[in-house]
């Protein structure tokens, strides 16, 4: 898994998490099951649009790991704040 760590790009992971964020809260018609699809591919997009539209093995990687990883992080900070308040 660590290899992996060398694939994150953090400006990819914070964009996916706030735009996953507003897929979930504000647009009802999206199913969550879908909200991982949609940031892995939009990591790809954003990440691709960062390196001047080049689409080596690893800026793909790199998009999906973080695009990825930002519907992780949501479901951590979720879970950390649930046990806070109960």
């Amino acid at each position: 898994m660590e290899f992996l760590n060398e694939y994150m790009v953090p400006m990819v992971l914070g964009i996916c998490l706030c735009i996953g964020y507003v897929i979930k809260k504000w647009i009802k018609d999206v199913d969550n099951k879908y909200i991982p699809t949609i940031c892995a591919i939009l990591g790809i997009v954003i990440s691709s649009w960062m390196n001047g539209f080049s689409f080596t093995p690893q800026v793909v990687l790199g998009g999906m790991v973080s695009g990825l990883a930002s519907t992780g992080m949501h479901q951590l900070f979720t879970q950390y704040l649930d046990k806070r308040i109960s």
